[in-house]
């Protein structure tokens, strides 16, 4: 019996200017590429889960969706090509991690991939995901006037290898305010800061993983913001892994006025630009 992957990634274009990307919510490992995984390994722990089930209520908002199929440790969407650190001096996962986030190895005995397979795995995964990052951005910029960007995360809360303590819940980041509107970012922060029950920074420890920094260009009318967010506000941050509708129902009001926020924005800026455009013609 032939074994078929599945695509790259599943697409929904939406009718706002918001596109939604979701890069390590895929689990799918190639069965020979598991055979060579430990147990550990083999259950994917580091997966941001259930992405798709926590926003699918922005599908009715109009937002397009982009959530990747397989897991990070195939290749790892939210990493430059080139596979140099987003974070320099401090403990990072590379673009075909071989160890997980709690500092285990991947691969049995040492069988890591060179970089023919890196290569490999980059042309056949990395590659399609961005560019078709790339046209949804380039279609909603194009039609709207510009476009936002919401790169969707989640972490385990507690994880020593990357911070100390417990991590908040809601982690905004902007690239330090370069990949978006400085207004984007304050309006979003106190929509976050002002959800009970939940803790909130902005460009903290997570400041935007390469999709935020290399797509955000608010010159250009591209704003990007990424959201990595505790896993114990809305699942079980341990095997199984379940999604905890209870608990989810709670944080999803608060997601949905950002998004709401950052949609507003968008089209503001799209009918200021519509006009300019006028102007000029």
């Amino acid at each position: 019996m032939t074994h078929t992957p599945p695509p790259p990634f599943l697409f929904h274009q939406g009718t706002e200017p918001l596109l939604i990307s979701m890069p390590h919510a895929g689990t799918y490992v190639p069965p020979a590429l598991a055979a060579r995984f430990t147990p550990e390994a083999r259950q994917v722990p580091d997966t941001d889960w259930h992405m798709e089930r926590l926003y699918a209520f922005a599908r009715d908002m109009g937002a397009s969706m982009l959530v990747a199929t397989h897991s990070r440790y195939v290749v790892d969407l939210n990493r430059p090509p080139d596979g140099a650190s987003l974070y320099p001096g401090q403990s990072v996962t590379g673009l075909c991690p071989v160890d997980t986030f709690d500092d285990t190895p991947i691969y049995t005995a040492g069988d890591v991939p060179d970089e023919a397979e890196i290569a490999t795995r980059r042309d056949a995964v990395w590659a399609p995901y961005h560019a078709q990052l790339r046209a949804e951005l380039d279609r909603i910029r194009s039609k709207h006037g510009v476009a936002v960007l919401w790169d969707a995360h989640s972490i385990r809360s507690v994880l020593p290898r990357f911070f100390e303590g417990k991590l908040p819940d809601l982690n905004l980041g902007t690239a330090n305010g370069e990949s978006c509107d400085p207004a984007l970012a304050q309006e979003l922060l106190a929509i976050a800061g002002s959800a009970r029950g939940y803790t909130a920074v902005l460009n903290g420890r997570f400041k935007g993983g390469h999709i935020t920094r290399h797509y955000g260009q608010p010159g250009q009318g591209v704003h990007a913001v990424q959201l990595e967010m505790t896993q114990c506000s809305y699942m079980q941050e341990a095997l199984p892994f379940d999604y905890l509708p209870d608990v989810a129902s709670r944080v999803q009001p608060h997601l949905q006025k950002m998004l709401a926020a950052a949609l507003a924005f968008a089209r503001l800026r799209g009918g200021q630009y519509w006009q300019q455009t006028a102007r000029d013609v």
